[in-house]
């Protein structure tokens, strides 16, 4: 596997920051989930414009202009001779010293790791998720805002091992007023009479690219969809509930705290948006093997100020 960090391969086992770095001391970073299918990144665009936009608004300046970084993306996958799967790109805060003052970290430090990736098995997409609500509640928005994909994800994974404990394939998060933020690392719809809900990114969930995709999709097909904050008790009652996320992609739930939702099975709604979103990753995307800029070496590129476009 070769990893990029600031503009250099490294094996995976010779790969490594330094322990001084923000990002492995506090969380001190932003990150995205991409996924590529036949060789075309998907949601590629969206995908560097949420990570600027995280950047921007934490003050940090990622040291390459998008362009750039875009390619050095596409070589990543390329010198790692894969056709699909999924690429992790971090931008830390860099490294600093054992305080938390980010102006003595002089400059941001980029990895991108393009690997295999598979959350839940084949059975789970084709049964179903079980599902619990967990007591750790979703980090408020007047803390830290759900915009910013920071490292930072210690509250999603207490709530990864709530579900855990429990014998449960994901944790349904709350916000403190009681309402479904998210999951762990999924947005959280629910089907009611040919309907379709999703929490406002208000309560508390991640503007997820894929959440935007099924937006579209349900345009596209002519389903209703809305956002309006949502309790337990709409899960509980749904005729069918999925989850979506750039890993999980499109995944069936059917029950919820022991509560069968609708007949127990992945309901025809929730079917066909899996059909499409599948046939939709296949064929769009941004090629890999497009024409290349010069392979990025160290940081000699001119840095671009975070959200620079």
């Amino acid at each position: 596997m070769h990893i990029y960090i600031d503009g250099e391969y490294h094996d995976q086992t010779t790969a490594k920051v330094s322990v001084f770095d923000h990002g492995l001391l506090y969380g001190d970073g932003v990150f995205e989930g991409i996924r590529f299918y036949n060789r075309r990144v998907f949601k590629l665009e969206e995908h560097i414009d949420r990570l600027y936009d995280s950047a921007k608004a934490i003050c940090l300046t990622i040291p390459i202009p998008r362009e750039q970084l875009e390619a050095d993306l596409l070589e990543c996958i390329r010198r790692n001779e894969l056709d699909d799967g999924y690429i992790r790109l971090v931008v830390t805060r860099g490294v600093g010293d054992l305080g938390l003052n980010p102006k003595l970290c002089k400059t941001a430090s980029i990895i991108i790791i393009a690997a295999k990736i598979s959350l839940y098995t084949d059975e789970l997409y084709q049964r179903g998720l079980d599902i619990v609500t967990c007591a750790t509640r979703r980090i408020s928005s007047a803390a830290l805002p759900p915009a910013v994909k920071s490292l930072n994800y210690l509250n999603n994974v207490l709530a990864k091992i709530e579900a855990m404990q429990a014998g449960a394939a994901e944790a349904l998060m709350l916000n403190d007023q009681g309402n479904i933020a998210e999951c762990t690392a999924d947005n959280v719809f629910v089907v009611k009479r040919g309907q379709i809900f999703t929490p406002p990114v208000t309560a508390g969930s991640l503007r997820g690219i894929t959440r935007g995709v099924i937006f579209d999709l349900c345009a596209e097909a002519d389903i209703p969809i809305s956002e309006p904050d949502l309790t337990r008790y709409d899960v509980f009652t749904a005729d069918e509930c999925f989850l979506t996320g750039t890993a999980a992609e499109v995944v069936p739930v059917v029950q919820c705290d022991t509560r069968v939702i609708g007949d127990g099975r992945p309901g025809p709604v929730t079917q066909r948006l899996v059909k499409m979103f599948r046939e939709l990753v296949g064929k769009t995307g941004t090629p890999i093997d497009k024409t290349p800029l010069p392979v990025h070496i160290g940081q000699a590129a001119e840095p671009a100020t975070a959200g620079a476009r």
